[in-house]
C-alpha cells in the first residue's frame, strides 16, 4: 500500500556536481507536489568523475580537457540556464572555479539521512555549487552546510576527518553500476521502475502515477 500505509520510495542516484541532477531534483520535487501522493526520496551516490584528485581540480582546464572546445559547454550550460529557470533554479556556471571530488559530500549526504535531512542537504549541496560557485568538496564548506541544515557540524567535522563510510558509500556506488546505472540522475521508484535522466516535471508523474497502479493491482490481486 502507498497511500494509507506506507509511503512510496523514490531512490535518486545522483551526483552533486551534475547540473542534470539539480534539474532532475528539481522536476522530481515538482512532479511529488502535483501528483499529491505521500513519497519518500532517497539520495543514492555516484561519482561523475571518482579520478579527480582530493582537493579537486581548476574547473576550467579540467572541462576543456574533458569536452573539448569551449563553445560546446557554452552552449549545453546556456540551455541547461534556460531549464532551470523553468523551475526556479538559477544556474550560475560563471562562479565555479573548482572541479571538486564529491566522495565526502555524499558521506555527508548518507549521514544526513539518520536525521531525515537529506533532502535539504542535498538542496543545499546543489545550490552551494551551481548557484554560489562553492567548492563542495571542500570539508570546511561541509561543515558549514551541515550546520546550515541543522546536523551536528563538529560531530560531521569528525567523522570526515576520521574517514568514516568512505567505504560505504563507494560500494553503494559500485552497486549502482552493477545495476546498470551509467548516467545519473536515475530515479528508481518503489524498486519497481527505474527512469533515466532529468525527465520532464509530466513523465515523473505519469511514472509514479503507474508504479502506484501497479502497486494497489498488486495488492488487490493478494487479498
Amino acid at each position: 500500500m502507498t497511500d494509507a500505509g506506507q509511503p512510496l520510495t523514490i531512490d535518486v542516484v545522483s551526483d552533486v556536481v551534475c547540473p542534470w541532477c539539480y534539474l532532475g531534483a528539481k522536476r522530481l520535487a515538482a512532479a511529488v507536489a502535483e501528483e499529491g501522493g505521500r513519497v519518500v526520496v532517497r539520495w543514492r551516490p555516484f561519482q561523475l568523475d571518482p579520478a579527480i584528485p582530493e582537493g579537486g581540480l581548476d574547473r576550467t582546464q579540467y572541462m576543456k580537457r574533458k569536452f573539448g572546445r569551449g563553445w560546446k559547454m557554452k552552449a549545453v550550460h546556456k540551455n541547461l540556464v534556460k531549464l532551470g529557470a523553468q523551475v526556479g533554479l538559477p544556474f550560475a556556471f560563471d562562479k565555479i572555479s573548482r572541479a571538486p571530488n564529491t566522495l565526502d559530500a555524499h558521506r555527508l549526504i548518507r549521514w544526513a539521512a539518520s536525521g531525515d535531512a537529506q533532502d535539504a542537504v542535498v538542496d543545499r549541496l546543489f545550490r552551494a555549487y551551481f548557484v554560489e560557485g562553492r567548492d563542495v568538496g571542500d570539508r570546511g564548506v561541509l561543515v558549514d552546510i551541515a550546520a546550515q541544515t541543522g546536523l551536528d557540524a563538529p560531530f560531521v567535522a569528525s567523522m570526515l576527518d576520521e574517514g568514516a563510510d568512505v567505504e560505504a558509500v563507494r560500494s553503494q556506488i559500485a552497486q549502482a553500476q552493477a545495476a546498470g546505472v551509467k548516467s545519473v540522475p536515475f530515479f528508481i521508484i518503489a524498486g519497481r521502475l527505474g527512469v533515466q535522466g532529468a525527465q520532464d516535471v509530466p513523465v515523473l508523474r505519469r511514472a509514479i502515477g503507474q508504479v502506484r497502479a501497479a502497486m494497489k493491482a498488486a495488492a488487490v490481486e493478494s487479498i
